[in-house]
């Protein structure tokens, strides 16, 4: 019965619009009230789990994204992405894509990469002649790679939802391979549309010019492997990584790029504490809900019904797979990790699957459910930007939303592209 209340209440009080946070939050208050623990568990719950050394990186990193954005990266790395992959057919989609990619290896963050490139590329397709619904799709489905490469704050968030047993570093170095083939693979989707349609591809500027823009790059583009570097070697760990990452972009955005003035230092330190404040609630509420779950024995009852169901390994990974997709379509990103984590890593370890492997896996599952009303948050902003509405884009969306979900079926049964290069740093 406890459990019924917890999920029931939970989901209903989604369903009336109540932000996340509360939902969580309420629906834990209701059942333990119901069982007879003292309320006061709930909030020791809460400020355990946002009370942990590590998810200090998650601020850090936000407040650096937040800085290189307001300091004129984004600009630079388009104008490098353009000369390099322009020429193609659809040029400014294929640009897009790169953009993002190279983006999310600084921000870590899906919604910072569709606000920051999808704010300056959106309005620039749109003028060039293409249609506001693909250079919206290509931006939104775009954006989630930053999930999946370093400094990913949801490789963190996951880490602590294991229970701190999981390597960040291990979780951004098996990141990087399925990150550059949904890249690859988001390029292919942007070139087939673009051929349906006609669209237009720029000339190719001259290995000169594409030298120029890498050279004016690179600081920003440093950044990437300062962190990957600094905490797959062990040199720092990814909590001093995120803090080193903070000092780096201000030195860059301020005295490199010159593009952050006192101005504008005081706007992206506001809006790294609004992010960081949102985030840490949902995360703290979500904790109490995972330990209510644990409680509750819910992932025993979880393993016990999927291997009833079926003891293939290869039928769970994929029934897993369908329940993640279904819960991004109405849940965030921060308490599907800390809510699915729990229930399905002890299923998935029973049939021998590495944790580092479902991480990723998890990860751009809860990803593609950022592109997926009603709560697909990266779409909402992706669309705000076009100004098309959500179901104009959702009707053009499938050969991006196909090609990702091809992605997550071919990272699931490989799992060789997760783990290779983390065995390889080992």
């Amino acid at each position: 019965m406890a459990i019924t209340i917890l999920f029931t209440s939970f989901a209903t009080l989604l369903l009336m619009g109540v932000p996340v946070a509360f939902c969580l939050g309420l629906s834990s208050m209701a059942t333990v009230l119901f069982i007879g623990i003292p309320p006061v568990v709930i909030f020791q719950q809460m400020s355990t789990g946002m009370n942990a050394f590590a998810m200090l990186a998650i601020p850090f990193f936000i407040y650096s994204g937040d800085l290189m954005i307001r300091g004129g990266i984004a600009d630079r790395l388009i104008q490098f992405a353009s000369s390099l992959v322009g020429h193609l057919r659809g040029g400014l989609g294929q640009v897009n894509v790169i953009t993002c990619t190279l983006f999310g290896g600084i921000s870590g963050s899906a919604v910072a990469d569709a606000s920051a490139v999808g704010g300056i590329m959106i309005p620039q397709m749109v003028k060039r002649g293409y249609a506001p619904d693909y250079a919206v799709n290509v931006t939104a489905n775009a954006a989630i790679i930053a999930l999946l490469i370093p400094p990913s704050h949801n490789m963190i968030i996951y880490s602590l939802a294991a229970g701190g047993t999981i390597s960040i570093a291990d979780l951004f170095t098996a990141g990087v391979i399925p990150g550059a083939i949904l890249c690859l693979a988001l390029m292919v989707a942007a070139w087939a549309v673009a051929v349906n349609r006609g669209y237009p591809a720029d000339i190719f500027p001259g290995f000169l010019t594409v030298a120029r823009l890498f050279v004016a790059a690179t600081p920003g583009l440093l950044l990437i492997g300062i962190i990957f570097g600094g905490v797959r070697s062990g040199i720092f760990t990814a909590t001093e990584s995120s803090c080193i990452a903070v000092i780096y972009a201000l030195l860059i955005t301020i005295f490199v790029y010159r593009g952050l003035d006192l101005k504008g230092f005081p706007h992206a330190t506001l809006g790294a504490v609004r992010t960081t404040a949102m985030v840490l609630l949902i995360i703290g509420a979500a904790s109490s809900f995972g330990w209510l779950m644990a409680f509750l024995e819910v992932p025993k009852a979880t393993i016990a019904l999927m291997q009833s169901i079926s003891d293939n390994p290869l039928v769970i990974l994929l029934m897993i797979n369908v329940i993640l997709l279904v819960l991004g379509t109405f849940m965030d990103m921060a308490p599907m990790i800390i809510i699915c984590t729990p229930i399905f890593l002890p299923v998935v370890k029973a049939i021998g699957v590495d944790p580092v492997h479902f991480g990723v896996i998890l990860i751009l599952n809860a990803g593609i459910g950022l592109n997926t009303p009603p709560v697909g948050s990266v779409q909402f902003v992706a669309c705000a930007i076009g100004k098309v509405s959500i179901s104009e884009s959702m009707k053009t969306i499938w050969p991006f939303y196909g090609a990702s979900v091809a992605v997550l079926l071919l990272i699931t049964y490989v799992p060789a592209f997760s783990l290779w290069l983390p065995g390889v740093f080992r």
